[in-house]
């Protein structure tokens, strides 16, 4: 099993940068071969994959939304995975969770990771 704490939000003016990071505790696996997402959740909103990166590191998906402005990575040895946001926008503005799964593969869909973290306000002021 594992367990993920979500941690670097906070309040920001639009373009300014922001990195949360998600460290990860496991029982009987290391956290190196767990997928893991970043996934989003505004006020009246469905919850959204804003990036997502395989265990390796190797594959990463990123959102339009966000292309080009956030990076998803991870640092196995450190058993954490960050998200580099830049140019932050009130959009953004959500209440951001990272998730763990077992699968080889990213994946962008809620239902496909089995672990959560508590979640991170991000709130970015115009």
């Amino acid at each position: 099993q594992v367990q993920l704490v979500e941690s670097g939000g906070g309040l920001v003016q639009a373009g300014d940068s922001l990195r949360l990071s998600c460290a990860g505790s496991t029982s009987g696996r290391t956290f190196g071969t767990y997928s893991t997402g970043w996934f989003r959740q505004a006020p009246g909103k469905e919850r959204e994959c804003v990036a997502a990166i395989s265990w390796s590191g190797g594959s990463t998906y990123d959102a339009d939304s966000v292309k080009g402005r956030f990076t998803i990575s991870r640092d196995n040895a450190k058993n954490t995975v960050y998200l580099q946001m830049n140019s932050l926008k009130p959009e953004d503005t959500a209440v951001y969770y990272c998730a763990a799964s077992r699968n080889a593969v990213v994946a962008t869909f809620p239902r496909q990771y089995p672990y959560w973290g508590q979640g991170t306000q991000v709130t970015v002021s115009s």
